[in-house]
């Protein structure tokens, strides 16, 4: 069969499967296997015996449960109720203080947890009905809530640059640190959005009343939960940008102190320990099979002559190479629509990585746009992942119309980050440059 014909087959057998709902690993077992079967037999199968157990193997996916760990004990620890305590007493005076607060919070948890799911679901729990209770606008109330949780995979740790690193054979702990400047540009730009329309439009987000604001010193009473949130962001991120630890070594650290915040808040059980560590298996679990399998899709491409094929086809269009770059990033972010980061990376990234590199990028910043470029996807209707976590959290009188309405202006800032990042690639690959070690 030739290559082309090939090519087509495979990629329209996976988007079929992909639409009838079945488990991506699934899909890209079914679509893997086949071709080895057909073109050499069923002892080929012992290639996929051999990936799987060559990808479980690698060291650096002993940070996966680690960090996804280190959510699951923050979820219940207490720290993102101490936190928000302090937030509602410093901000709520502010027009629009709530909304801009629970930025603020969902930034720093993004700094603890490394998945979206954490600030998404703490903060739809604190923040929305103190939001509502103060007559905040629907709208405002909901879009904050998904755009905080979208910061929680892009700020170090992330699971999301775990996955880009080992795919794309770059460094996690440089991954990390690429996300910090891209990140916070988005939580100031989340914030000045919802300060301009607040400031324009007063009843959007009241400003809490004279009589019910704390004096100075319950303010500085709360800063106790800033503190620990603070000195476990340091024990992650701090050891591993001065060299002291390693990503696994750090995401230890990261789920060693989520467990000291628990005890202090008095929130250690043991109905706590297992459900999280139970959360922690089945997340876990899911990865690793999602990781052998795409592994497995990669290597039954390579083999069957599909990359070589599609990145000559790309290379031999007569246009300008940001035109192919730009065109690819377009793809991945429609794709994020309709389905989840880690396939993304997981299919694409190895088929566009020896692109960009014959174009002569900077392999290490494309990496970075592209986990970028995905983790937009799931803030982006109408598959959105965070948008159905918020969802599950059944508030009563939201749809799920509202939340893709309400984060939509959001949206907008994520993607003018992400053209801030090509544009300027020193705002994420500067700080990754100056770690020791």
């Amino acid at each position: 069969m030739e290559v082309w014909l090939l090519s087509l087959v495979i990629f329209i057998s996976l988007l079929f499967l992909l639409v009838t709902g079945l488990p991506v690993t699934f899909c890209l077992m079914a679509i893997s296997m086949i071709p080895f079967i057909l073109i050499r037999g069923p002892d080929s199968l012992t290639v996929m015996a051999i990936a799987i157990f060559r990808t479980w193997t690698t060291n650096i996916y002993l940070a996966l449960p680690e960090f996804i760990f280190m959510a699951a004990v923050l979820e219940f620890s207490g720290l993102g109720s101490a936190m928000y305590d302090m937030m509602h007493k410093w901000m709520a005076g502010l027009r629009g203080g709530l909304a801009m607060g629970t930025i603020v919070i969902s930034t720093a948890m993004a700094a603890m947890s490394g998945v979206a799911a954490t600030a998404t679901l703490t903060m739809g729990m604190l923040a929305y009905p103190e939001m509502e209770k103060r007559g905040y606008d629907k709208h405002m109330m909901i879009g904050c809530i998904p755009a905080g949780g979208f910061l929680g995979p892009l700020i170090p740790p992330s699971v999301t640059m775990i996955l880009v690193g080992f795919v794309g054979h770059f460094s996690i702990g440089k991954l990390f640190m690429a996300g910090i400047f891209p990140g916070l540009l988005a939580a100031i730009g989340f914030i000045t959005y919802i300060g301009i329309r607040c400031w324009r439009n007063p009843a959007m987000g009241p400003a809490l009343p004279p009589e019910e604001r704390v004096d100075w010193g319950e303010k500085f009473k709360s800063l106790r939960g800033a503190g620990l949130a603070f000195g476990l962001i340091f024990l992650v991120l701090g050891t591993l940008y001065l060299g002291i630890a390693t990503p696994t070594e750090a995401g230890g650290i990261g789920a060693f102190g989520a467990l000291i915040c628990a005890v202090i808040y008095r929130n250690f059980t043991l109905a706590n320990l297992r459900e999280a560590a139970i959360k922690c298996l089945r997340v876990s679990a899911m990865l690793l099979w999602l990781i052998a399998a795409g592994c497995f899709f990669s290597q039954m491409m390579g083999v069957m002559g599909v990359q070589t094929y599609v990145k000559e086809l790309i290379l031999g269009l007569e246009v300008n190479r940001w035109v192919i770059v730009v065109g690819i990033l377009a793809l991945v972010f429609v794709m994020g629509m309709f389905m989840d980061d880690a396939p993304i990376i997981i299919i694409f990234l190895p088929i566009f990585i020896p692109i960009v590199s014959e174009l002569g990028f900077d392999l290490f910043w494309f990496g970075f746009v592209f986990a970028l470029d995905t983790l937009i996807g799931i803030v982006t209707p109408p598959f959105g992942m965070i948008l159905f976590y918020f969802k599950g959290l059944n508030i009563p009188g939201v749809t799920m119309m509202d939340i893709y309405r309400s984060v939509i202006p959001f949206v907008f800032i994520m993607v003018a980050v992400l053209i801030a990042c090509v544009l300027f690639p020193q705002i994420a690959v500067w700080l990754p440059g100056t770690m020791i070690g």
